[in-house]
């Protein structure tokens, strides 16, 4: 016996060393189907792209923006990431600052709204969640009432909602009401709150991530690699949205689908008081698998503020959203739902709303290897991307799982010697170890490539008439331009995900509770609570 357990002691070490270096290889494998989309980037590369921004006129959405037209504007998580440079862009376009109205948990943190809440945008503290305090908000008066002239009507409203909780950690049944509070509930909130303000057009901020199939990623020695490992996602509308709650990337995803389908289903409904005759157009715009950009978000921000992070899915292809062009895309889905109120106009566009659209920025697709590049060489050796082992760190991150569901299972028994053990002995998961979960990975390690033609249709053609001014990797360089610059590192998202793995870490600042603080950037409402959330974003 004592033989056995001493071959044991020697063999199962090898073997699963030798399962993590068979199934490192697979999952490290760039696949031959999607491998001729985009070319690598080289520290060669990114030192020209940079020769040429610097010496080329500066890229800019604003020839992209469609025009002003002097409306009021409620953008729900105003404070947040994404709904700062959406007020941004209304506001360089031309609307009136005393016509646009922020409601957030979090006042914005971005230097540009920062300067235009001195000059008459309103901010006003909401809790999205919270059905009297979000109708508060919306029924707030105006400061506007200089700019109407006798006899005309008061300007209609437009609403963006784009608040939502992020908990992407997250994938098990007994979880989803933590997030579908705010993201269904809140959405089912803003439309009521729209409708009760006889707002007529509502843009949602849905998530490409609707569409990401989980996957398994432990594969068996006789597979090659992961069944769903590419995932092309095209505009066939709903065929590629997961039927199961099982089959999402995580409980995030699902709540989203689920407070679309309410943003959509609210298209045409009847708006303010019964006698006006108005109705609610509503649409839906999907952000290519993540939004990044100076301000403050879930990757590149996060990248630069942490110094780099551990790098397991350097040859995963994905489609981005650089923020400026995720923004755009909403003013011009707006423009569109406008265009269908006009009398002028409703014969020569097909009716679009109702709809939801996928959204990437122009070009073809990187790889976070090439976005590692561009940051590794334009940060003068501050951010650092060391090869891990996808295999050891997705085992590792089961384990934090199933500690996670076992401490949750023994609070939420009826016996009350399990509720103590758990609440004495078992201490909370905690900051980065909390959102380092399995699925992370189905969202983070396959290439999921979006195909947004629909939205670069003409409006004539059903499309929203998007194109979008940078690829990713000018984005990228933008953002780190931002952030050198030190106007990009107020924010309050990017000390949220990750693992640090023997890195140097900036200076961060502790928030204790269970309750999620946020003392500097993002509101809370786009971030959500954590059990404890370590460093403010």
């Amino acid at each position: 016996m004592g033989q056995v357990l001493a071959w044991a002691a020697i063999l199962l070490p090898l073997l699963l060393g030798l399962y993590i270096y068979v199934n490192d290889i697979r999952l490290k494998t760039l696949p031959l189907s999607i491998a001729s989309l985009s070319e690598r980037c080289t520290p060669q590369n990114v030192r020209s792209m940079s020769a040429r921004l610097a010496t080329e006129k500066p890229i800019s959405i604003e020839d992209q923006l469609p025009p002003k037209t002097g409306r009021r504007y409620i953008v729900v998580g105003g404070g947040g990431f994404l709904g700062t440079w959406i007020a941004r862009q209304l506001l360089e376009r031309g609307e009136d600052h005393k016509r646009v109205r922020l409601l957030d948990l979090n006042p914005p943190h971005n230097y540009a709204i920062e300067d235009a809440l001195s000059r008459g945008v309103q901010f006003i503290k909401i809790d999205v969640a919270d059905p009297v305090s979000l109708k508060a908000g919306f029924n707030a008066p105006w400061d506007d009432r200089h700019l109407i002239r006798d006899g005309e009507p008061e300007p209609e409203i437009t609403v963006f909602h784009t608040a939502a909780n992020i908990r992407f950690y997250e994938r098990h049944a007994m979880f989803l009401d933590r997030s579908t509070r705010v993201n269904v509930g809140g959405t089912q909130n803003v439309i009521d709150a729209a409708r009760s303000v006889g707002a007529t057009v509502l843009i949602y901020t849905s998530s490409g991530s609707v569409g990401v199939r989980d996957t398994r990623l432990l594969l068996w020695p006789w597979e090659s690699e992961p069944q769903h490992f590419v995932q092309p996602i095209d505009e066939d509308d709903d065929r590629c949205i997961p039927k199961r709650h099982e089959d999402f990337f995580s409980n995030y995803a699902a709540s989203k689908w689920e407070a679309e389908k309410l943003a959509r289903g609210a298209d045409k409904l009847p708006t303010g008081s019964t006698e006006n005759g108005r109705v609610l157009r509503t649409g839906c715009i999907r952000p290519g698998n993540g939004i990044f950009g100076p301000g403050g978000d879930l990757i590149c921000g996060y990248y630069l503020s942490r110094g780099g992070i551990p790098d397991w899915n350097g040859n995963v292809m994905q489609s981005f959203s650089y923020v400026e062009n995720c923004a755009c895309a909403h003013l011009c889905y707006e423009q569109r739902l406008i265009e269908l109120q006009s009398p002028s106009q409703i014969k020569k566009n097909p009716d679009i709303g109702g709809q939801a659209f996928y959204i990437s920025d122009p070009g073809p697709a990187p790889t976070y290897g090439d976005v590692f590049t561009v940051l590794s060489t334009l940060c003068d050796g501050e951010c650092h991307f060391p090869s891990m082992s996808p295999t050891t760190m997705l085992i590792f991150a089961h384990l934090i799982e199933g500690y996670y569901i076992l401490r949750h299972t023994l609070i939420a028994s009826t016996w009350s010697l399990s509720r103590l053990i758990a609440q004495k002995l078992l201490p909370p998961v905690q900051g980065d170890l909390l959102t380092f979960q399995p699925s992370l990975f189905p969202l983070t390690s396959v290439h999921v490539i979006f195909d947004d033609s629909r939205a670069r249709l003409s409006p004539e053609k059903g499309g929203l008439g998007f194109k979008g001014a940078w690829t990713t990797l000018e984005g990228v360089h933008k953002t780190c331009a931002e952030h050198k610059s030190s106007k990009g590192r107020s924010n309050a998202r990017t000390h949220t995900v990750g693992l640090k793995v023997g890195l140097k870490a900036k200076a961060m600042e502790v928030v204790n509770g269970s309750q999620l603080k946020v003392v500097k950037g993002e509101a809370t409402v786009e971030i959500g609570p954590m059990e404890v959330m370590m460093v403010k974003q």
